[in-house]
């Protein structure tokens, strides 16, 4: 593993060739739903602004951007390489992104795939709140900054006042192991604030503080849906919500960036040794979160640990690559 991987650095020094070289947490399933949600919208003719609160290098960003239209705008609020405005936020920024995480970096990977950068907000996600988003201006919102209750609490909220009746708001780390902040924030916004799911994957909620039913019924009726998606019906409180699970079976590639030709970053074998290398950066960090957590136990009991925080797509792809 290289210490590029493990930085979160482009590993392409012009920019990065396709999607799958800029690191990050956003899988196949989870594009796919991005995908899914904002050609839903572009097909009906749904207009208003996107956000991303929480960018990291911009893997989930530059697929959002795919679907900004011409008077639309999409704002980018992350801290970047700036100071975190607590002690706490600044032990999960550490224990996260060894602060290597640069705006600089971002835009790079960004500008490889489209014209011009969204608007950036190098800052905490507190400062949106008090007015400063339009109210019901925003169709899309992805939440993946802190994982701190208080801070996605506030993001909620602020989602909640930025969306339009029939916006989406999707929530990263919903229910893993090392994130119950989290957790504890989207289901208290579902039983007391009127957040309705939609839709679970493995990694991320989406919801909406509108009508969950047509979002529903198109996914249960396949409109647009990868074959490898497969989808279950649950009841929560009364409403019904759908989980998906399978494979990537169907759901095609990322288009290729600017670079693409010239770094023969298109090829199949290219992709996936990235991937790999990726992959292995997730699981080091996911153990040095467990060392963290559990800083006078064994080595060993660390490290199983960090297998639970991974989603199962990751570490059964790092066997494989193992056993390759």
């Amino acid at each position: 593993m290289t210490d590029t991987a493990l930085r979160g650095e482009s590993q392409q020094p012009d920019g990065p060739a396709v999607l799958e070289d800029v690191p990050g947490w956003f899988w196949d399933h989870d594009r796919h739903s991005f995908e899914w949600f904002l050609g839903r919208q572009a097909k009906d003719g749904v207009t208003g602004d996107l956000m991303e609160l929480g960018a990291y290098l911009g893997r989930s960003a530059i697929v959002i951007g795919e679907y900004l239209n011409p008077g639309e705008t999409f704002t980018v609020c992350d801290l970047f390489d700036s100071d975190a405005p607590d002690d706490e936020n600044s032990s999960e920024m550490n224990i996260s992104y060894r602060k290597t995480l640069t705006r600089s970096a971002f835009e790079t990977n960004y500008l490889a795939f489209h014209e011009e950068l969204p608007e950036i907000i190098q800052a905490p996600t507190s400062v949106l709140a008090g007015g400063r988003v339009p109210a019901g201006a925003y169709r899309f919102i992805h939440i993946d900054a802190s994982h701190l209750y208080e801070h996605v609490a506030d993001d909620l909220r602020v989602a909640r006042t930025a969306l339009q009746e029939q916006g989406v708001v999707v929530l990263d780390d919903y229910r893993a192991q090392h994130t119950p902040g989290v957790a504890a924030a989207t289901w208290e916004a579902v039983f007391n604030h009127g957040l309705k799911p939609i839709m679970l994957t493995e990694c991320k909620f989406y919801g909406t503080w509108g009508d969950p039913e047509p979002f529903q019924r198109d996914l249960l009726d396949r409109v647009d849906l990868a074959s490898g998606c497969y989808l279950s019906t649950e009841t929560l409180n009364g409403r019904q919500l759908l989980r998906m699970t399978g494979d990537s079976t169907g759901i095609g590639p990322f288009r290729g960036s600017r670079h693409v030709q010239r770094l023969g970053g298109g090829h199949p074998e290219s992709r996936g040794s990235l991937r790999t290398a990726q992959d292995e950066a997730a699981l080091d960090l996911a153990v040095r979160r467990a060392r963290a957590a559990e800083a006078r136990r064994p080595v060993n009991v660390a490290k199983r640990a960090a297998r639970d925080l991974l989603p199962p797509v990751v570490t059964s792809a790092i066997r494989r690559a193992r056993r390759g």
